[in-house]
């Protein structure tokens, strides 16, 4: 703060003598006018002619001042002196002073090396030709003026030698005070343990500061959420790809030792298979592991999600008569709007089709649809994405389990039908679920063997459009 205060502290002196002189020249001007003033009154036009009768006692107010010299001349437009000072400088040209008749105006001039101040008048007479009237003239040296300026600067010069300092030292100790709750948290921070992001305390700090320790733990959870994900997506990563490594490593070792070019093709099949299945479960665990980071809603927009799941469903067609499985979609037969993010909407229905898929046999069926739900309150209707099956079914039991990651139900460890899916699909689900304020849900099959998965999204309405205002109304507007 000293750099500020030093380059002002000379401004403020410069701006003080220019009001200073400003001010100290006002009552000295006033005094000039009324010399002028004084003179003028001894001048009279006498048929024409200028008569000009100043007594000496005119002549002694004039001298009265012992500080400044002071000069008065009487002359007339064409710069002839009638009477007075001939010390006094002439006007350039008296012919151009400007100025109404009787009106008071000022200029500068030098005498002797001396500035001077003077101040002249316009005398004449209505009847007279405006070239025969004449020009009075006083002027003063500014030694006054001066004396004035000095005193003016001083008293405003003098306390600031005191304020000056004054305020640097108290701005010193102000932002000393006022910077301590940094200090103290700048410490507190490099006091910390390297993987400790728990939240700040802003019980300490002022009230400007809390703003900013707010969204440093904002930030931090953030960090400390994006932390968990990397770290179980690591645990997940290095739980399940040993296995489907370790499969593959043996296949490999085994082709090598094999020289019967049929068992080697068998075994390059394998490998095939085990390839797959490891990037499957790799795409898989990124899914998962994008899902869980996703934060904020800027890029949320409107999506109609029984044109989605149409699109959809008619991706996995040829995948569904590979399998010779009857692959259905039952249309809402209206637009169903939800706000989402139409990728992991995408990416929710891929996984549920894939899913159920899997887990029905050959000459099965999967059925897709969308309804709508109409609740009691306002924005309580619902849009929901359902995938039916006849496939292997559930146990009530497992419903719940099966969201959780890696778990694999015990009609599919137990070998009712090969799959090779990997355990992340349904949480794949859920988490894509909760980012849109929905609910995933799996259930027996009410009417046949088989699971029912659906996907409760909040119905979007568009917001209202104010209703015009009736003729009456705007009438009276």
């Amino acid at each position: 703060m000293l750099a500020p205060l030093l380059f002002v502290w000379p401004v403020s002196i410069a701006i003080t003598h220019y009001f200073a002189n400003t001010v100290a020249a006002y009552p000295y001007d006033q005094s000039l006018r009324e010399h002028v003033n004084v003179v003028t009154r001894q001048i009279k036009f006498v048929d024409g002619k200028p008569v000009v009768n100043l007594p000496l006692s005119a002549r002694a107010i004039l001298r009265a001042d012992e500080v400044d010299s002071v000069y008065f001349h009487v002359i007339t437009r064409q710069g002839q002196r009638i009477v007075g000072d001939p010390e006094l400088p002439m006007p350039d040209d008296p012919a151009t002073l400007v100025g109404e008749l009787g009106e008071i105006q000022f200029r500068d001039t030098e005498i002797g090396g001396q500035d001077l101040r003077v101040a002249y008048s316009i005398m004449g007479d209505p009847a007279v030709a405006k070239d025969r009237w004449l020009i009075v003239e006083v002027g003063e040296t500014l030694e006054k003026r001066s004396q004035l300026a000095n005193k003016i600067i001083a008293s405003v010069i003098l306390p600031q030698f005191v304020i000056i300092p004054l305020a640097v030292v108290l701005v010193w100790f102000g932002l000393s005070q006022g910077l301590r709750p940094l200090t103290w948290l700048r410490e507190r921070i490099e006091a910390r343990p390297e993987d400790d992001l728990s939240p700040i305390p802003n019980r300490r700090v002022p009230e400007e500061l809390r703003p900013l320790i707010d969204a440093f733990n904002a930030m931090m959870e953030r960090v400390q959420r994006n932390l968990e994900v990397q770290t179980r997506f690591i645990a997940d990563a290095a739980h399940q790809l040993r296995t489907p490594l370790a499969g593959l490593k043996a296949q490999v070792q085994l082709a090598l030792r094999e020289n019967d070019a049929e068992q080697v093709r068998h075994a390059l099949g394998q490998i095939d298979i085990s390839v797959d299945r490891a990037s499957h479960l790799v795409n898989q665990l990124l899914a998962l592991a994008r899902a869980e980071g996703v934060t904020g809603d800027a890029d949320l927009v409107v999506v109609d999600l029984n044109q989605l799941l149409k699109e959809c469903a008619s991706e996995w067609v040829f995948a569904a008569l590979d399998k010779q499985i009857d692959l259905g979609f039952e249309d809402a037969g209206e637009p169903v709007a939800v706000r989402g993010y139409p990728f992991w909407l995408r990416e929710l229905i891929n996984n549920l089709l894939d899913n159920a898929l899997r887990y029905t046999p050959a000459h099965g069926r999967v059925t897709c649809r969308m309804r709508r739900e109409l609740g009691e309150g306002s924005g309580s209707d619902r849009a929901v994405l359902e995938v039916e099956d006849n496939g292997i079914g559930i146990r009530p039991e497992e419903c719940e389990l099966v969201f959780e990651r890696f778990y694999r139900s015990e009609e599919v460890t137990g070998g009712v039908v090969d799959s090779k899916g990997s355990g992340l699909g349904l949480p794949i689900v859920r988490e894509i679920a909760a980012l849109h304020d929905a609910t995933a849900s799996l259930v027996p099959n009410p009417l046949e063997k088989g699971t029912v998965a659906a996907v409760s999204f909040p119905l979007y309405h568009p917001p209202e459009e104010p209703a015009p205002p009736s003729p009456i109304m705007a009438g009276l507007a």
